[in-house]
């Protein structure tokens, strides 16, 4: 008995969770190749905040009910931290963490002056009417006023949030400070404060890695075969690039189901279905499929766009892709990237691949700081440089260190981290 009190106190017992696991293991494996210093060992592994909050919102229909919030933050080490919230049932403690520390490690991959972050709320947001939403936001977002702001934290959109979620957030702080503060979040609206580019920003920039990659492998994208699990904000943008400089996407699916066709399919139908009826589900131009089908279709370049741990050692030895480009935050677990590795099946980790989000948030909180616009071509050119560059290291630091590209990205972003704190040194 006493042992397993012990072992509920243990430093980190408390965001413990399968895919805080999977980040873990991530960065252990970086740590090894980096012979990384105990002391940084240490000073990285854990958040170093996380806030845990529960809050009353009052429903249409009259009834109170209260909901769960979070909000990690992984490291200060390196300025503000930076992260999404979402609105999800399966949001906990262990979620915000493992994805609070990927946020680390894709903001110092792209040098952006950002620590990790992460939070949301665990609900059902399909189940919420507009006005429940709102309420819950401006709420959730009181709650978090004594560990965010513009120099402090900036939240930005994730699964179930987007432009609405954010001005509701960025409006709730500014009534509290008295003033408006549109530097406090990121992926708001452009009226507000906002950029149109960063609506397609996570998307285009998987595409933008994508090229890059394909021109190392010495691929042309014309006709080539791709299938995306996720027809979000993400995926949908990803397959409308894609398919804009000559690939085929033969497969698609959303949290519904799934559609595929050989011959490719007509995004411009799918599109106006999805429209119509809000789910790929139904959509005639294909033969239909399961949403988990979708990872198993033939194809060339397999893109999971959607959530965590889709890709598993149970159904990795089944996928018929040639290359696996992570749209979505650790779809893969360390268990089936291994088998992945052995079928010599090449994965472009979502620290690099799904990058463009908090990138064009960068530019968008720079442009807020400053209140100065920069044009939507200048917004996509930088955007480019700054993936082509991170990619460009991560493939030189896996040719020097005969690594992954998983492991080479990590190494280069763990080993960035790690320096800024050994100049910063341990207060007091």
């Amino acid at each position: 008995m006493e042992a397993d009190e012990h072992a509920a106190v243990v430093p980190g017992a408390e965001w413990r969770s399968a895919l805080y696991g999977d980040a873990v293991t991530q960065f252990e494996r970086a740590a090894e190749v980096l012979d990384l210093d105990p002391e940084f060992h240490v000073r990285l592994l854990e958040p170093r905040r996380s806030l845990t909050v529960n809050f009353p919102v009052r429903l249409d229909d009259g009834e109170v009910r209260s909901f769960t919030g979070y909000r990690v933050q992984h490291t200060l080490t390196m300025g503000p931290t930076k992260g999404g919230f979402r609105y999800s049932p399966q949001v906990s403690l262990g979620e915000c963490a493992a994805l609070a520390m990927w946020m680390t490690w894709k903001c110092s991959l792209l040098g952006l002056p950002y620590g990790g972050a992460k939070g949301g709320v665990r609900c059902d947001p399909n189940a919420l009417s507009l006005g429940e939403r709102e309420r819950l936001t401006r709420r959730y977002a009181a709650e978090l006023i004594p560990v965010i702001g513009p120099d402090r934290d900036i939240p930005a959109p994730d699964i179930a949030t987007g432009e609405r979620e954010m001005a509701w957030f960025m409006d709730t702080y500014s009534q509290q400070m008295g003033h408006s503060v549109p530097e406090i979040v990121t992926g708001k609206p452009p009226v507000l404060g906002g950029m149109a580019a960063r609506r397609a920003a996570t998307g285009l920039g998987v595409v933008y890695v994508t090229e890059g990659v394909l021109e190392l492998l010495g691929w042309s994208p014309a006709g080539l075969r791709v299938a995306i699990q996720g027809y979000g904000n993400v995926g949908a943008t990803a397959a409308r690039e894609l398919d804009a400089i000559g690939a085929r996407i033969v497969a698609v699916s959303d949290h519904t189901g799934g559609v595929t066709r050989e011959a490719g399919l007509d995004l411009r139908a799918l599109d106006a279905w999805v429209g119509r009826h809000g789910t790929v589900e139904g959509f005639p131009g294909g033969d239909a499929l399961g949403r988990s089908e979708v990872l198993e279709v033939p194809c060339d370049v397999l893109v999971p766009a959607a959530i965590e741990r889709q890709i598993t050692e149970s159904n990795a030895p089944r996928l018929a892709c040639r290359l696996l480009v992570e749209g979505a935050n650790g779809p893969t677990t360390p268990a089936a990237e291994a088998i992945l590795a052995d079928r010599g099946i090449p994965v472009v980790p979502d620290v690099l691949a799904n990058a463009g989000g908090v990138t064009v948030s960068y530019f968008e909180w720079v442009q807020d700081q400053q209140r100065f616009q920069w044009d939507d071509i200048e917004v996509h050119e930088r955007l480019r440089r700054t993936l082509r560059t991170a990619l460009r290291r991560v493939t030189d630091q896996a040719q020097a260190l005969s690594v992954d590209w998983r492991t080479a990205a990590l190494t280069v972003a763990v080993e960035r981290v790690a320096e800024a704190a050994r100049l910063r040194a341990i207060y007091p």
